[in-house]
Protein backbone atom coordinates (compact mmCIF):
# COMPACT_ATOMS: atom_id res chain seq x y z
CA UNK A 1 0.00 0.00 0.00
CA UNK A 2 1.41 3.37 -1.00
CA UNK A 3 1.34 6.13 1.59
CA UNK A 4 -0.69 9.16 0.65
CA UNK A 5 0.78 12.63 0.31
CA UNK A 6 -1.02 13.59 3.51
CA UNK A 7 1.09 11.02 5.40
CA UNK A 8 4.15 13.16 4.68
CA UNK A 9 2.64 16.58 5.29
CA UNK A 10 4.02 16.87 8.82
CA UNK A 11 7.58 15.84 7.95
CA UNK A 12 10.23 18.53 8.25
CA UNK A 13 13.99 18.64 8.38
CA UNK A 14 15.27 18.65 11.96
CA UNK A 15 15.81 22.10 13.43
CA UNK A 16 19.06 23.04 15.20
CA UNK A 17 17.88 21.61 18.53
CA UNK A 18 16.82 18.26 17.07
CA UNK A 19 19.96 18.10 14.93
CA UNK A 20 22.12 18.71 18.00
CA UNK A 21 20.29 15.91 19.83
CA UNK A 22 21.08 13.54 16.93
CA UNK A 23 24.73 14.63 17.05
CA UNK A 24 24.96 14.00 20.80
CA UNK A 25 23.33 10.60 20.36
CA UNK A 26 25.87 9.76 17.63
CA UNK A 27 28.70 10.90 19.91
CA UNK A 28 27.34 8.83 22.82
CA UNK A 29 27.38 5.79 20.50
CA UNK A 30 31.13 6.07 19.93
CA UNK A 31 33.40 3.70 21.88
CA UNK A 32 34.15 4.80 25.45
CA UNK A 33 37.92 4.76 24.86
CA UNK A 34 37.44 7.08 21.88
CA UNK A 35 35.25 9.48 23.87
CA UNK A 36 37.71 9.49 26.78
CA UNK A 37 40.25 11.17 24.49
CA UNK A 38 37.64 13.83 23.67
CA UNK A 39 36.66 14.82 27.22
CA UNK A 40 37.32 18.55 26.74
CA UNK A 41 36.07 18.69 23.16
CA UNK A 42 33.08 20.99 22.58
CA UNK A 43 30.57 20.05 19.88
CA UNK A 44 28.48 22.85 18.34
CA UNK A 45 25.84 22.91 15.64
CA UNK A 46 25.06 25.85 13.38
CA UNK A 47 23.17 26.21 10.12
CA UNK A 48 26.21 27.32 8.10
CA UNK A 49 29.87 28.19 8.61
CA UNK A 50 30.65 31.88 9.13
CA UNK A 51 31.89 33.99 6.23
CA UNK A 52 35.29 34.09 7.93
CA UNK A 53 35.48 30.28 8.06
CA UNK A 54 34.34 29.94 4.44
CA UNK A 55 37.05 32.36 3.34
CA UNK A 56 39.74 30.71 5.50
CA UNK A 57 38.84 27.25 4.19
CA UNK A 58 38.61 28.58 0.61
CA UNK A 59 35.09 27.20 0.26
CA UNK A 60 33.29 28.04 -2.96
CA UNK A 61 29.78 27.88 -1.50
CA UNK A 62 28.02 27.84 1.89
CA UNK A 63 27.42 24.12 1.35
CA UNK A 64 31.06 23.04 0.89
CA UNK A 65 31.80 22.38 4.57
CA UNK A 66 29.86 19.77 6.52
CA UNK A 67 31.92 20.19 9.65
CA UNK A 68 35.04 21.83 11.04
CA UNK A 69 37.57 21.19 13.79
CA UNK A 70 38.94 24.31 15.44
CA UNK A 71 41.75 24.12 17.94
CA UNK A 72 45.05 22.42 18.55
CA UNK A 73 45.11 18.68 17.85
CA UNK A 74 46.08 16.42 20.76
CA UNK A 75 49.55 15.55 19.40
CA UNK A 76 50.38 19.25 19.11
CA UNK A 77 49.29 20.30 22.59
CA UNK A 78 51.79 21.00 25.33
CA UNK A 79 51.77 22.24 28.90
CA UNK A 80 52.52 25.67 27.45
CA UNK A 81 49.16 25.47 25.65
CA UNK A 82 46.77 26.57 28.35
CA UNK A 83 44.18 29.26 28.81
CA UNK A 84 43.14 29.13 25.16
CA UNK A 85 39.77 28.27 23.71
CA UNK A 86 38.73 24.62 24.01
CA UNK A 87 38.96 22.41 20.96
CA UNK A 88 35.67 22.61 19.10
CA UNK A 89 33.88 20.66 16.43
CA UNK A 90 31.28 22.45 14.35
CA UNK A 91 28.60 20.50 12.51
CA UNK A 92 26.83 22.51 9.83
CA UNK A 93 23.17 21.49 9.66
CA UNK A 94 22.14 22.80 6.24
CA UNK A 95 25.15 21.41 4.28
CA UNK A 96 24.76 18.06 6.08
CA UNK A 97 21.03 17.96 5.27
CA UNK A 98 21.84 18.79 1.64
CA UNK A 99 24.42 15.97 1.49
CA UNK A 100 21.99 13.55 3.17
CA UNK A 101 19.23 14.38 0.67
CA UNK A 102 21.49 13.33 -2.20
CA UNK A 103 22.92 10.11 -0.72
CA UNK A 104 21.58 6.77 0.38
CA UNK A 105 22.52 6.97 4.07
CA UNK A 106 20.55 7.73 7.19
CA UNK A 107 20.90 11.22 8.62
CA UNK A 108 22.32 9.73 11.82
CA UNK A 109 25.00 7.90 9.81
CA UNK A 110 25.97 11.08 7.93
CA UNK A 111 26.20 13.08 11.16
CA UNK A 112 28.24 10.31 12.83
CA UNK A 113 30.62 10.18 9.86
CA UNK A 114 31.19 13.95 9.90
CA UNK A 115 31.62 13.88 13.68
CA UNK A 116 34.20 11.07 13.55
CA UNK A 117 36.03 12.85 10.70
CA UNK A 118 36.30 16.06 12.72
CA UNK A 119 37.34 14.13 15.84
CA UNK A 120 40.08 12.66 13.65
CA UNK A 121 41.42 16.21 13.26
CA UNK A 122 41.28 16.54 17.06
CA UNK A 123 43.57 13.47 17.15
CA UNK A 124 45.93 15.22 14.73
CA UNK A 125 44.99 13.29 11.58
CA UNK A 126 44.92 15.04 8.23
CA UNK A 127 42.23 14.58 5.59
CA UNK A 128 44.70 12.40 3.65
CA UNK A 129 45.31 10.24 6.76
CA UNK A 130 41.59 9.70 7.23
CA UNK A 131 41.04 8.96 3.55
CA UNK A 132 43.74 6.28 3.72
CA UNK A 133 42.13 4.77 6.82
CA UNK A 134 38.71 4.71 5.15
CA UNK A 135 40.16 3.03 2.05
CA UNK A 136 41.70 0.29 4.24
CA UNK A 137 38.27 -0.38 5.76
CA UNK A 138 36.63 -0.98 2.35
Amino acid sequence: MNPSIADFSGLKAPDLEAFEAIAHEAYAGLPETFRALCKDLVIRVDDFPTEEVLKEMEAETDFDLLGLFQGVGLPFQSVDHSGGMPNMIWLYRRPILDYWAEHDETLGDVIAHVLVHEIGHHFGLSDDDMEAIEKRED
